[in-house]
Protein backbone atom coordinates (compact mmCIF):
# COMPACT_ATOMS: atom_id res chain seq x y z
CA UNK A 1 0.00 0.00 0.00
CA UNK A 2 1.03 3.24 -1.28
CA UNK A 3 1.84 6.50 1.69
CA UNK A 4 -1.29 8.08 0.17
CA UNK A 5 -3.26 5.36 0.43
CA UNK A 6 -2.11 4.86 4.35
CA UNK A 7 -2.68 9.14 5.37
CA UNK A 8 -6.19 8.62 3.43
CA UNK A 9 -7.36 5.04 5.07
CA UNK A 10 -6.28 6.22 7.94
CA UNK A 11 -7.74 9.81 8.11
CA UNK A 12 -11.12 8.63 6.62
CA UNK A 13 -11.28 5.87 9.18
CA UNK A 14 -9.73 7.70 12.04
CA UNK A 15 -12.63 10.38 11.47
CA UNK A 16 -15.92 7.84 11.70
CA UNK A 17 -14.31 6.44 14.68
CA UNK A 18 -14.58 9.85 16.44
CA UNK A 19 -17.64 11.38 14.47
CA UNK A 20 -19.72 7.61 15.92
CA UNK A 21 -17.84 7.28 19.21
CA UNK A 22 -17.49 11.18 19.70
CA UNK A 23 -21.18 11.13 18.67
CA UNK A 24 -22.31 8.12 21.72
CA UNK A 25 -20.73 10.83 23.68
CA UNK A 26 -22.83 13.52 22.90
CA UNK A 27 -26.27 11.90 22.41
CA UNK A 28 -26.01 10.84 26.20
CA UNK A 29 -24.22 14.10 27.66
CA UNK A 30 -26.54 16.95 25.68
CA UNK A 31 -29.63 18.64 26.94
CA UNK A 32 -32.37 17.81 23.62
CA UNK A 33 -30.93 15.04 22.83
CA UNK A 34 -33.48 11.78 22.39
CA UNK A 35 -30.65 9.53 24.00
CA UNK A 36 -29.38 11.54 27.24
CA UNK A 37 -28.86 9.74 30.30
CA UNK A 38 -29.16 6.87 28.07
CA UNK A 39 -25.38 5.79 30.16
CA UNK A 40 -22.56 4.02 30.55
CA UNK A 41 -23.23 0.99 28.36
CA UNK A 42 -24.81 2.84 25.04
CA UNK A 43 -20.96 4.71 25.19
CA UNK A 44 -19.50 1.42 25.64
CA UNK A 45 -21.40 -0.04 23.10
CA UNK A 46 -21.43 2.98 20.39
CA UNK A 47 -17.69 2.99 20.85
CA UNK A 48 -17.23 -0.56 19.91
CA UNK A 49 -19.58 -0.38 16.84
CA UNK A 50 -17.45 2.81 16.18
CA UNK A 51 -14.59 0.99 15.83
CA UNK A 52 -16.36 -1.86 13.50
CA UNK A 53 -17.32 0.68 10.96
CA UNK A 54 -14.09 2.61 11.13
CA UNK A 55 -12.11 -0.96 10.47
CA UNK A 56 -14.06 -2.01 7.89
CA UNK A 57 -14.51 1.14 6.09
CA UNK A 58 -10.25 1.97 5.95
CA UNK A 59 -8.87 -1.56 6.24
CA UNK A 60 -8.79 -1.88 2.23
CA UNK A 61 -6.73 1.10 2.23
CA UNK A 62 -4.52 1.36 5.12
CA UNK A 63 -4.80 -1.61 7.09
CA UNK A 64 -7.03 0.17 9.58
CA UNK A 65 -5.02 0.67 12.72
CA UNK A 66 -6.62 3.83 13.72
CA UNK A 67 -4.19 4.21 16.70
CA UNK A 68 -0.97 5.31 17.15
CA UNK A 69 -0.45 2.84 20.03
CA UNK A 70 -1.27 -0.12 17.47
CA UNK A 71 1.12 1.66 14.68
CA UNK A 72 3.84 1.42 17.48
CA UNK A 73 3.12 -1.93 18.22
CA UNK A 74 3.12 -3.35 14.40
CA UNK A 75 6.45 -1.36 13.67
CA UNK A 76 7.75 -3.01 16.88
CA UNK A 77 6.42 -6.47 15.87
CA UNK A 78 8.11 -6.37 11.93
CA UNK A 79 10.70 -4.19 12.20
CA UNK A 80 9.18 -1.69 9.89
CA UNK A 81 9.53 1.97 10.75
CA UNK A 82 9.20 3.59 7.50
CA UNK A 83 5.08 4.63 7.48
CA UNK A 84 4.68 5.23 11.31
CA UNK A 85 5.01 8.80 10.93
CA UNK A 86 1.79 8.46 7.88
CA UNK A 87 0.11 6.53 10.38
CA UNK A 88 0.28 8.83 13.06
CA UNK A 89 -0.70 12.27 10.86
CA UNK A 90 -3.10 10.53 9.38
CA UNK A 91 -4.98 9.34 12.64
CA UNK A 92 -4.68 12.73 14.13
CA UNK A 93 -5.92 14.72 11.63
CA UNK A 94 -8.72 12.33 11.27
CA UNK A 95 -9.53 12.13 14.47
CA UNK A 96 -9.80 16.28 14.85
CA UNK A 97 -12.06 16.15 11.31
CA UNK A 98 -14.31 13.76 13.67
CA UNK A 99 -14.75 16.25 16.11
CA UNK A 100 -15.30 18.92 13.88
CA UNK A 101 -18.40 16.62 12.78
CA UNK A 102 -19.57 15.49 15.87
CA UNK A 103 -20.07 19.34 16.78
CA UNK A 104 -21.74 20.27 13.66
CA UNK A 105 -24.11 17.11 13.97
CA UNK A 106 -25.08 18.45 17.97
CA UNK A 107 -24.76 22.12 17.24
CA UNK A 108 -28.36 22.82 18.43
CA UNK A 109 -27.46 20.75 21.61
CA UNK A 110 -24.22 22.03 22.48
CA UNK A 111 -25.60 25.53 22.60
CA UNK A 112 -28.70 24.69 24.08
CA UNK A 113 -26.23 22.83 26.92
CA UNK A 114 -23.79 25.51 27.03
CA UNK A 115 -26.61 28.20 28.12
CA UNK A 116 -29.00 26.15 30.52
CA UNK A 117 -27.88 28.32 33.64
CA UNK A 118 -27.79 24.73 35.36
CA UNK A 119 -25.13 23.39 33.65
CA UNK A 120 -22.64 26.21 33.71
CA UNK A 121 -24.51 28.90 35.92
CA UNK A 122 -24.80 32.43 36.46
CA UNK A 123 -27.33 35.14 35.51
CA UNK A 124 -27.32 34.47 31.75
CA UNK A 125 -26.56 32.70 28.75
CA UNK A 126 -23.09 33.85 28.14
CA UNK A 127 -20.32 33.86 30.59
CA UNK A 128 -18.79 37.17 31.06
CA UNK A 129 -14.74 37.33 30.09
CA UNK A 130 -13.66 36.86 33.92
CA UNK A 131 -15.98 33.93 33.94
CA UNK A 132 -14.44 32.73 30.40
CA UNK A 133 -10.81 33.13 31.52
CA UNK A 134 -11.73 31.58 35.40
CA UNK A 135 -13.57 28.50 33.36
CA UNK A 136 -9.95 28.33 30.70
CA UNK A 137 -7.84 28.17 34.02
CA UNK A 138 -9.60 24.94 35.52
CA UNK A 139 -9.75 21.44 34.44
CA UNK A 140 -12.72 19.84 32.35
CA UNK A 141 -15.27 21.89 31.25
CA UNK A 142 -19.14 20.73 30.81
CA UNK A 143 -18.20 19.16 27.38
CA UNK A 144 -14.71 17.91 27.16
CA UNK A 145 -16.24 14.27 27.68
CA UNK A 146 -17.59 14.84 24.82
CA UNK A 147 -13.98 15.26 23.16
CA UNK A 148 -11.64 13.31 25.38
CA UNK A 149 -11.28 11.54 28.38
CA UNK A 150 -10.61 13.00 31.89
CA UNK A 151 -9.90 10.71 35.48
CA UNK A 152 -12.67 10.07 38.07
CA UNK A 153 -9.97 10.40 40.97
CA UNK A 154 -7.06 12.34 40.12
CA UNK A 155 -3.64 9.76 40.31
CA UNK A 156 -1.17 10.31 38.21
CA UNK A 157 0.24 6.51 38.57
CA UNK A 158 -3.05 5.13 38.50
CA UNK A 159 -4.23 6.73 35.73
CA UNK A 160 -1.07 5.97 34.13
CA UNK A 161 -1.03 2.63 34.88
CA UNK A 162 -4.84 2.34 34.07
CA UNK A 163 -4.16 3.46 30.47
CA UNK A 164 -1.41 1.23 29.93
CA UNK A 165 -3.13 -2.38 31.15
CA UNK A 166 -6.28 -1.13 28.71
CA UNK A 167 -3.86 -0.85 25.80
CA UNK A 168 -2.00 -3.84 26.35
CA UNK A 169 -5.00 -6.00 26.23
CA UNK A 170 -6.17 -4.57 23.32
CA UNK A 171 -2.95 -4.01 21.23
CA UNK A 172 -2.72 -7.71 22.11
CA UNK A 173 -6.03 -8.35 20.41
CA UNK A 174 -4.87 -6.81 17.14
CA UNK A 175 -1.66 -8.73 17.20
CA UNK A 176 -2.79 -11.85 17.64
CA UNK A 177 -6.48 -11.98 16.17
CA UNK A 178 -6.90 -11.94 12.21
CA UNK A 179 -4.34 -9.53 10.43
CA UNK A 180 -5.11 -9.32 7.00
CA UNK A 181 -3.10 -10.71 4.20
CA UNK A 182 -0.26 -7.88 4.07
CA UNK A 183 -0.11 -8.16 7.80
CA UNK A 184 -0.47 -4.50 8.02
CA UNK A 185 -4.05 -4.80 10.05
CA UNK A 186 -6.97 -6.20 11.02
CA UNK A 187 -8.96 -8.94 8.78
CA UNK A 188 -12.69 -9.59 8.49
CA UNK A 189 -12.58 -11.33 11.53
CA UNK A 190 -10.30 -9.47 13.39
CA UNK A 191 -12.25 -6.11 13.03
CA UNK A 192 -15.29 -7.88 14.78
CA UNK A 193 -13.49 -9.05 17.74
CA UNK A 194 -11.03 -6.09 18.20
CA UNK A 195 -14.53 -4.22 18.22
CA UNK A 196 -15.61 -6.43 20.79
CA UNK A 197 -12.78 -6.37 23.05
CA UNK A 198 -13.08 -2.76 23.30
CA UNK A 199 -16.37 -3.22 24.12
CA UNK A 200 -15.00 -5.43 27.17
CA UNK A 201 -12.41 -3.02 27.84
CA UNK A 202 -15.20 -0.63 28.58
CA UNK A 203 -17.11 -2.37 30.19
CA UNK A 204 -14.53 -3.66 32.98
CA UNK A 205 -11.55 -0.87 32.68
CA UNK A 206 -13.07 1.91 31.39
CA UNK A 207 -14.42 3.21 35.03
CA UNK A 208 -11.30 5.05 36.03
CA UNK A 209 -9.96 7.06 33.21
CA UNK A 210 -12.73 6.70 30.61
CA UNK A 211 -10.35 4.47 28.54
CA UNK A 212 -8.93 6.12 25.91
CA UNK A 213 -6.40 3.18 25.24
CA UNK A 214 -5.82 5.53 21.81
CA UNK A 215 -3.65 8.91 21.73
CA UNK A 216 -5.02 10.19 18.59
CA UNK A 217 -8.73 9.27 19.94
CA UNK A 218 -8.06 11.78 22.98
CA UNK A 219 -5.35 14.74 21.74
CA UNK A 220 -7.19 14.99 18.17
CA UNK A 221 -10.52 16.04 19.47
CA UNK A 222 -8.97 17.88 22.78
CA UNK A 223 -7.55 20.31 20.38
CA UNK A 224 -11.02 20.33 18.68
CA UNK A 225 -12.28 20.93 21.82
CA UNK A 226 -9.78 23.88 22.99
CA UNK A 227 -10.45 25.87 19.36
CA UNK A 228 -14.13 25.38 18.63
CA UNK A 229 -16.30 28.63 19.49
CA UNK A 230 -18.40 26.86 22.05
CA UNK A 231 -19.82 29.56 24.46
CA UNK A 232 -19.32 28.51 28.32
CA UNK A 233 -17.48 25.39 27.49
CA UNK A 234 -14.50 25.92 30.40
CA UNK A 235 -11.14 24.43 29.96
CA UNK A 236 -9.48 21.47 27.88
CA UNK A 237 -7.83 20.10 31.36
CA UNK A 238 -4.44 20.00 29.41
CA UNK A 239 -2.39 19.21 32.75
CA UNK A 240 -4.26 15.63 32.18
CA UNK A 241 -3.81 15.52 28.58
CA UNK A 242 -0.11 13.25 28.22
CA UNK A 243 -1.32 10.17 30.10
CA UNK A 244 -4.02 9.23 27.63
CA UNK A 245 -1.05 9.86 25.13
CA UNK A 246 1.93 8.52 26.87
CA UNK A 247 -0.12 6.00 28.84
CA UNK A 248 -1.52 3.78 25.39
CA UNK A 249 2.05 4.53 23.61
CA UNK A 250 3.84 2.47 26.48
CA UNK A 251 1.10 -0.13 26.60
CA UNK A 252 1.35 -0.37 22.92
CA UNK A 253 4.90 -1.31 23.14
CA UNK A 254 4.59 -3.76 25.78
CA UNK A 255 1.89 -5.39 24.47
CA UNK A 256 4.42 -6.11 21.13
CA UNK A 257 6.78 -7.75 23.63
CA UNK A 258 4.86 -9.42 25.09
CA UNK A 259 3.69 -10.61 21.85
CA UNK A 260 7.65 -11.42 20.56
CA UNK A 261 8.19 -13.24 23.39
CA UNK A 262 5.19 -15.35 23.48
CA UNK A 263 3.72 -15.32 20.30
CA UNK A 264 6.50 -14.73 17.50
Amino acid sequence: MSSSDIFIGETIGTAILILLGGGVCAAVTLKASKARNAGWLAITFGWGFAVLTAVYTSAPLSGAHLNPAVTLALAIKSGDWSNVPVYWAGQLLGAAIGATLVWVAYYGQFHAHLTDKEIVGGPGAQATAAKAVEAQEKGAGPVLGIFSTGPEIRNVVQNLATEIIGTIVLVLAVLTQGLNDSGKGLGTLGALITALVVVSIGLSLGGPTGYAINPARDLGPRLVHALLPLPNKGGSDWRYAWIPVVGPLIGGAIAAGIYNVAFA
